[in-house]
């Protein structure tokens, strides 16, 4: 668990690092023309004479005098009328670190490409989620998983070399599918080699870790304040897990639905001799797959009437879960704080909302901790649409406790949904519930353009759909002390599960009563 947690310290930097690259500066157009009839002009004689200004006094960020063929003389007696778009670029503050922003013009008439190229990273995650999901169930969860940090770390930092940002977003499409990939086979290699008992907690616990990758991402980003050297410092460390290659097992439990039983066999026999422990040799030689099982494929999930249920209200659940996380994230601005500072708020409120998903889990149950979570998340996006624009503070608090409620619910969607799926088709169900959310994730910041024509639309459509997703979880099974499925009929705990009992170094009562039956 430990292994499967490090490389997602990594991941909040891949997710909204970028917001620490775009720091708004003070900027204007670039006016040099003027040099060639002025030379000896002074710098605010400069701009005096080529920029319009405002309705403040302050000159324009995004317009200038059109250049004219005069001599100086007649530009200051008579002065320059007709204005233009920036045509020779813009001029920064010189003490600012190069920046996204500064070292690509990302203002004016190109400020949309941040929004645009955030887009283009959640299309990467969905991507990751359509390609690593069906072909770990395929090829294995460990290869993905390598392969996936392989990725992130080059491309990753390949992106600090970028000449181009339309280069840049490739990149980050690219790394969005390394850390999709990443994030899915850790939640199944967490679940198939956790016992019942502890699942929650090993998926959950690696989900505290990305809180604090935030966290860790407030001061990272603070002390580095040029965007390239930020780039590799939050990307290189990727490489440090390449030790992963000869540590990390396999999935003992897809080893056996594959028929791979010799090496299912020796990582089950690695796993007792870690914990001190054995496993009677008898057993293991009855180690055979319960039938002739298949790879699972998406058609899968909607052949069989339950499969097609969980499918559906699971990707409905993902999605909102996806939805109000990032439409509040966008929409929290109001700490009074500054950007850093902020963020370390936002790590803040994710680890005891991660946190304290391991005792929910336990106490109340998976159905009924997703459904009231989602129902809670959406309640405060629906309350803060009632409440005046004069009331920022209690707007805010409304906010955090829905964003604690949010990410409370999406660490409870990875849970539930891994114990939801077998093990046949658990990676493609999975992946295809992280699809939904990635879907959700690209069209948030655009329901907020909605704000234009009514403030309220955008908390109101964030606050109705974790609602409805919440009341749908009613009709899902509990899932809290089952075994894993692994086919996608009826299944019960099976002779691979009974050695993953024998091979661990603890066991709960319900475990010593299955081992006394073996």
């Amino acid at each position: 668990v430990l292994f499967l947690s490090l490389p997602l310290l990594l991941s909040p930097f891949q997710m909204i690092g970028q917001v620490f690259m775009v720091v708004d500066v003070p900027h204007h157009c670039d006016t040099s023309w003027i040099r060639a009839v002025g030379p000896n002009l002074t710098e605010e004689e400069q701009l005096n004479l080529t920029l319009p200004r405002d309705m403040d006094g302050a000159y324009e960020q995004c317009s200038m005098y059109s250049p004219v063929d005069w001599d100086l003389g007649s530009i200051v007696a008579y002065g320059l009328n007709t204005t233009e778009k920036c045509s020779s670029g813009w001029v920064y503050p010189s003490t600012q670190p190069p920046s996204l922003l500064t070292e690509f013009d990302l203002v004016c008439d190109r400020k949309d490409l941040n929004d645009i190229s955030q887009s283009i990273y959640m299309l990467g995650l969905l991507l990751g989620a359509m390609i690593f999901g069906p072909l770990s169930d395929r090829i294995g969860r460990r290869p993905i998983f390598l392969s996936s940090i392989l990725l992130q770390g080059l491309f990753g930092v390949g992106i600090a070399f970028v000449p181009h940002f339309y280069v840049y977003m490739a990149f980050r499409c690219v790394v969005g599918a390394s850390v999709s990939g990443i994030l899915i086979t850790t939640l199944a290699l967490a679940t198939e080699w956790v016992g019942v008992s502890s699942r929650p907690k090993a998926v959950l616990i690696s989900h505290c870790f990305v809180a604090i990758g935030q966290m860790l991402l407030a001061g990272l980003s603070y002390g580095i304040r040029n965007w390239r050297l930020l780039e590799i410092a939050g990307s290189a460390p990727m490489f440090s897990f390449f030790f992963y290659i000869w540590v990390l097992p396999e999935s003992a439990r897809w080893l056996v639905t594959k028929g791979r039983i010799e090496e299912a066999r020796k990582v089950l026999q690695k796993a007792a001799s870690i914990n001190k422990r054995t496993i009677p040799p008898g057993l293991l030689e009855q180690l055979k797959p319960e039938t002739q099982t298949k790879s699972g494929s998406t058609l899968d999930l909607f052949r069989k009437k339950h499969l097609q249920k969980v499918t559906l209200i699971m990707s409905c659940a993902w999605f909102a879960d996806s939805l109000v996380y990032y439409g509040l994230s966008l929409n929290v601005t109001s700490f009074g704080l500054d950007i850093y500072l902020t963020q370390l708020a936002f790590g803040a409120v994710e680890l005891p909302a991660r946190f304290c998903c391991i005792f929910l889990l336990q106490w109340f149950g998976r159905k009924k901790t997703q459904a009231v979570l989602l129902l809670l998340s959406g309640l405060m996006c629906l309350v803060i649409t009632g409440i005046p624009e004069d009331q920022p503070v209690a707007t805010t608090v409304l906010a955090i406790i829905g964003k604690f409620t949010a990410t409370a619910s999406f660490s409870t969607s990875y849970v539930y949904s891994a114990e939801l799926f077998p093990t046949v088709v658990r990676q493609t169900g999975v992946g295809l519930c992280s699809m939904s959310a990635r879907v959700a994730g690209i069209i948030a910041p655009l329901i907020h353009l909605l704000g234009q024509y009514h403030r309220a639309i955008p908390m109101a459509i964030f606050g109705s759909a974790p609602v409805v997703g919440g009341l749908l979880c009613v009709l899902l099974p509990e899932t809290r002390g089952t075994d894993l499925a692994d086919n996608t009929g009826a299944a019960a705990p099976q002779l691979s599960r009974r050695l993953e009992i024998l091979s661990k170094r603890d066991t709960t009562e319900d475990e010593v009563d299955l081992e006394k039956d073996v």
